[in-house]
């Protein structure tokens, strides 16, 4: 770990990690627990995001109110968010207000009132957040290429939950839940910004010490077998057809990562990438166009996203193809190779300017992988990179028996096309 960076563990297993910014007025701090989607069971499914909504609704000290005036009546920011393996509470403020931010998000975490008639109500407000997202198709599309890639386990269900299992949950079933995985070996606090780690430190064992360690929560492994290329059509009467193409990929702390990386930015991070330029610059089939990566514990994903003229489904999906073929066959030039790993490394660089985007830096890697890495730690692994590398990823990512493809629009005109690209009967 980098002298940059200062980390401690309580004796309740709770750990630290702290970056002081020197020229900083502001610190950005969060506390990170180790549950998400993917520790919850059919019936359960939605539960953490639920109760990240619900602590926002008052602790033993604050009331709902008093939690947002005392960071926003002071020039804080207050937030949360769950994904599939974490939650996470943040508070960007200035610098001075340490003791002020980690006082209310520990009381958040630790005594939170959940009060039955807010989970009633917050309930109602998840429940119209899912319809909204499913009136999305932009945002629904990523839904249905999880159901493909991921079938019938937690990983390709929905974080947010479904109505159904979102419907059933209890203000009981909250508290447990709570209990049983908000324990100390669970979390980690990061800070970035204008503060010192030994005071930190001190304030948060008055905070926390008194919780018991208990075990470290625990999810079950992804099931992944695909043999044939598959598809999922939703058909809506949209203006243009929204399209989500996935592959299975690394893992997070995969040896490859960063050459998977910069495949990521050839192809779709941006506006001088392949995608965009064949797709959107030369050929006019798109506004929309790009690469996502998502990484988790035991698995990942690579997936193209794009808003398509109706008309010009197979044929831009003809054409995305293409590309991702031309990786496995070409290797990238060297000149495209350098301004990718510019972009990945410069990307990093600008983002850890920031003390929020530093803190869920170090965050999201101290709570998921028990590591981190400074910016000088990636450099030197992006710069071991070579094209071949690249080459040798897409090679290992884009098997057509690997290949996953949602498509939200009116299709119907299409469908036999679309099928005859994908190779399916």
């Amino acid at each position: 770990m980098s002298q940059q960076y200062k980390k401690t563990t309580l004796d309740n297993g709770l750990r630290i990690i702290v970056h002081r910014m020197s020229g900083r007025m502001s610190l950005a701090l969060g506390i990170w627990i180790n549950v998400g989607g993917r520790f919850e069971s059919d019936k359960s499914k939605g539960i953490s995001h639920f109760l990240e909504h619900l602590l926002f609704k008052g602790s033993k000290k604050y009331s709902c109110r008093k939690l947002k005036e005392s960071i926003e009546g002071v020039g804080g920011a207050l937030n949360g968010f769950t994904t599939e393996e974490l939650s996470c509470y943040l508070v960007k403020i200035p610098g001075r207000y340490l003791e002020l931010t980690l006082d209310v998000l520990s009381d958040m975490v630790i005594n939170p009132s959940l009060p039955a008639h807010e989970a009633e109500k917050e309930k109602q407000v998840i429940l119209e957040e899912i319809k909204m997202y499913k009136d999305q198709p932009a945002s629904y599309v990523y839904e249905l290429l999880d159901e493909l890639l991921w079938p019938n386990q937690p990983l390709g269900a929905p974080v947010i939950g479904t109505v159904e299992s979102v419907t059933g949950i209890t203000r009981q079933d909250l508290d447990l839940f709570k209990q049983e995985y908000y324990t100390p070996a669970n979390i980690v606090i990061s800070a970035a910004g204008l503060l010192e780690f030994d005071k930190l430190t001190k304030s948060v064992v008055k905070f926390f010490s008194r919780q018991k360690k208990q075990n470290i929560n625990t999810f079950s492994k992804v099931k992944e077998k695909q043999n044939t290329p598959q598809l999922k059509l939703f058909h809506k009467d949209t203006e243009q057809t929204h399209m989500a193409l996935g592959f299975h990929a690394f893992k997070r702390d995969h040896p490859l990562k960063h050459a998977l990386g910069i495949l990521h930015v050839i192809l779709g991070a941006n506006m001088s990438s392949r995608l965009f330029d064949e797709l959107r610059e030369k050929k006019g089939l798109a506004y929309e166009i790009g690469t996502l990566v998502k990484r988790f514990h035991d698995t990942g994903a690579f997936m193209v996203h794009a808003g398509i003229d109706n008309r010009k489904v197979p044929e831009a999906l003809k054409l995305i193809l293409k590309e991702l073929q031309r990786c496995k066959h070409e290797p990238v030039t060297t000149d495209e190779f350098r301004r990718a790993k510019e972009f990945y490394i410069g990307q990093l660089m600008l983002a850890l300017e920031d003390t929020l985007d530093h803190m869920l830096w170090i965050g999201e890697t101290t709570a998921t992988l028990d590591k981190t890495y400074s910016l000088e730690d990636i450099i030197k692994e992006v710069n071991r990179i070579n094209r071949e590398d690249v080459r040798e990823v897409a090679k290992g990512i884009f098997k057509k028996e690997n290949l996953n493809l949602a498509l939200i629009g009116p299709l119907k005109d299409s469908e036999k096309q679309i099928y005859s690209e994908l190779g399916i009967d």
